[in-house]
């Protein structure tokens, strides 16, 4: 016996082998205590069953096959003749094969590394004084690396990073000039101190007129130019060059002379063009942008204050500290106490003292046009920069108060009224807008695609409907994409209804209702999902929806009309025959009735013959082969006959139906055969009809309990 066979038995009589059926197999194991005899009928009757069963089986396959085939080749046939653009099999044309890869390098073994990675490791290595240090890899990338040769102002980070520093030096020279001018804090032991960081603000600004300035891109004539000579004489050429020049004036070697005077330096705060384009790259770069323009716009207001207060320590120190009422008296933190009288001065406030002398009443009235004329300017600037920081709020509000007014005037109801509020609420805070259309209508349409792709590729992309397609048809539709909100519990499309439009779930959750009821949940669609897209290409004005889609909470979708798609598709002719057909099958697919649980889904072209006791087989079997004599014999020709007389009943049956309908009877070919299969003669011909009516085992068994066998 070969490995994993099943053991089995010979025949005594005839030798034909039988399997051990285990339990496993659904059948019971035959007894092996029977007689010779019976066990060459059980033999005898089990190949028959066997064999018939099996080549039943097998023709059923083959005609379910050829009735599935033929099935399939009509409705090819049919496609073919309703629509001629269907001219293969194929949805879209096999790619050509591509080149072999060249040879890679074999793939070194888990633990090993290649010998260019190892040499490169070695060289993170160096010994020093018998030790092995490793060089840290910023380290290297910083010794490595190279300054570029031109430098885009618009993009470039490192760039808008340098300008941060030469920013810093030049806010240092306008805030610390004015107080070393006007306040006693540059001293003979400090000075060392101020003048290290001066010439450190120096070496900025000279590192940004040869390293940088000079290696700024440029656009001319549509081009930009980033050629090294060029760059250089665009920068000499401009106006930015000449102011850098005076920054520099080298007036510092007067302090020889007249000492070290801060008003010198000066022309150190002419660098103003950088403040502002730091300021330009700095909003580009920032999300929010507007809170740098507050902060910038109060720095203004500061630093005016700054400059006033120096200007009214140095008035003071020229009439002298604490000579009048109206002048410094010298005592507290002297810039503190300036600065007060400064903010007291500029914001008009009121209750400072009288000026005595004619320097002092000019220098009072001049600090009050400057104080109105600065204030003013300030406040204009403020409210102009809160108003474009919350020009969408404004918006947002304007619109609600306009729709409640117009619902309030035709008397919706509140329940509705609440939804509609509800959704301008979440809206607003999901996305920052109302509608994301009107914010890119201004942009061309090469960047409105390309802000469309990184927005909505990934999802379009992986809808089944669409794959194959066009590419460039796919970025077209792209464009037509547009975001709706719905409620939680609102009705995204409903049973019955035509679909016009395809969904795409970008944030939220939907759930397909069903059932009887309808309100069964059979599936719940999370982000990403798609739904509805049959609907674009179907026939007849579009198919009507089969099932009730709802919001489960607040779901964000995008949406994509019937008519987009169609204006779309007349440029794409290959894609549309390609959508059509795929849409085809889709719809045939989903109208193709589901096999319930438990119901095979194919019925059998030949039914199974119900299995008979082995009992009564037995028996049957043995009076078969005594020749007919006996009661079994006599059985046996009773259910002959009772077959017979079955299926002339059923022929009578169907004459008769014909003879109602008005058709002519054909019972030549159904009685016929019937009678021909009676007996000459049949005993126990005195049965009742009830007895006739029975089938072979229940009238075995009648028998038995009457005593006709024995």
């Amino acid at each position: 016996m070969r490995m994993g066979e099943k053991p089995s038995l010979s025949c005594c009589v005839c030798g034909h082998r039988r399997k051990i059926l285990a339990p496993e197999d659904g059948l019971e194991e035959e007894p092996m205590s029977q007689s010779p005899t019976q066990a060459l009928l059980g033999c005898d009757e089990k190949q028959k069953e066997r064999s018939t069963s099996v080549s039943s089986t097998v023709i059923n396959n083959r005609l379910q096959e050829l009735v599935r085939l033929f099935k399939e080749r009509t409705e090819k046939v049919k496609e073919k003749l309703t629509d001629p653009d269907i001219t293969s099999d194929e949805e879209s044309p096999t790619a050509s094969p591509a080149k072999p890869a060249l040879p890679t390098a074999p793939v070194p073994p888990q633990g090993e590394q290649p010998e260019g990675e190892k040499v490169a490791e070695e060289e993170h290595y160096c010994e020093m004084l018998c030790c092995t240090f490793k060089y840290r890899p910023w380290l290297d990338r910083l010794r490595n690396y190279q300054f570029p040769s031109s430098i885009d102002p618009l993009t470039n980070l490192m760039y808008v990073l340098w300008l941060f520093f030469v920013v810093m030096a030049w806010n240092w020279n306008c805030w610390l000039i004015p107080v070393r001018w006007a306040f006693p804090y540059q001293t003979p032991a400090n000075i060392h101190c101020w003048l290290f960081i001066d010439y450190l603000c120096d070496l900025i600004y000279l590192l940004d007129i040869l390293v940088f300035q000079t290696r700024l891109q440029f656009v001319q004539g549509g081009d930009i130019i980033s050629d090294k000579k060029a760059m250089k004489e665009n920068y000499l050429r401009s106006q930015r060059f000449k102011m850098d020049l005076v920054c520099l004036l080298p007036l510092d070697f007067f302090y020889f002379r007249v000492g070290v005077n801060p008003l010198l330096r000066f022309p150190r705060c002419l660098k103003y063009m950088a403040f502002f384009e730091f300021n330009n790259r700095l909003e580009a770069i920032l999300t929010k942008a507007y809170i740098y323009r507050v902060i910038r716009t109060t720095a203004y207001l500061l630093y005016s204050l700054h400059v006033n207060s120096c200007l009214y320590y140095w008035a003071s120190a020229y009439e002298g500290l604490g000579s009048t009422t109206w002048v410094y008296d010298g005592e507290g933190n002297s810039y503190i106490r300036c600065y007060y009288w400064a903010v007291k001065t500029l914001i008009t406030i009121g209750g400072l003292p009288d000026p005595k002398t004619l320097f002092e009443i000019v220098f009072q009235l001049l600090n009050y046009f400057t104080g109105v004329f600065a204030f003013s300017v300030m406040i204009g600037q403020m409210r102009d920069v809160v108003g474009a920081a919350t020009a969408g709020q404004t918006y947002y509000r304007s619109c609600m108060d306009s729709t409640i007014k117009y619902m309030n005037f035709y008397k919706i109801p509140k329940t509705v009224q609440n939804r509609v509020k509800t959704w301008y609420e979440y809206t607003w805070h999901s996305q920052g807008m109302l509608d994301e259309s009107e914010l890119l209508v201004q942009l061309p349409d090469k960047m409105r695609l390309d802000i469309a792709i990184d927005v909505n590729y990934s999802i379009v992309s992986k809808v089944a409907l669409f794959q194959g397609c066009d590419r460039q048809m796919i970025f077209d539709m792209l464009k037509r994409l547009r975001s709706v909100v719905y409620l939680p519990n609102d009705y995204v499309c409903k049973k019955g209804e035509i679909g016009r439009e395809m969904y795409i779930i970008q944030a939220g959750h939907v759930q397909v209702l069903g059932g009887p009821d309808g309100k069964t949940v059979l599936v719940t669609l999370k982000p990403g999902s798609v739904f509805g897209e049959i609907s674009l290409l179907a026939a007849g004005g579009g198919n009507r929806r089969t099932a009730n889609v709802i919001a489960h909470g607040f779901a964000n979708l995008f949406i994509l009309d019937k008519k987009d798609l169609n204006e779309i598709l007349v440029h794409y002719p290959e894609s549309q025959k390609l959508l059509k057909k795929k849409a085809k099958k889709m719809l045939k697919s989903n109208n193709k009735p589901k096999d319930v649980k438990g119901v095979p889904g194919d019925s059998l072209i030949i039914p199974p013959k119900p299995d008979t006791p082995k009992l009564f087989q037995a028996a049957l079997a043995a009076a078969g082969r005594t020749g007919g004599k006996g009661p079994l014999a006599q059985l046996r020709w009773r259910l002959r006959e009772l077959k017979a007389i079955q299926a002339t009943q059923v022929s009578m049956g169907r004459m008769t139906l014909a003879a109602r309908q008005g058709q002519s009877p054909s019972s030549r070919h159904t009685v016929l055969p019937a009678l021909q299969e009676l007996p000459l003669k049949t005993p126990y011909a005195g049965l009742s009809q009830a007895t006739e009516k029975e089938n072979g085992p229940a009238l075995f068994f009648s028998l038995l309990s009457s005593k006709c066998l024995f």
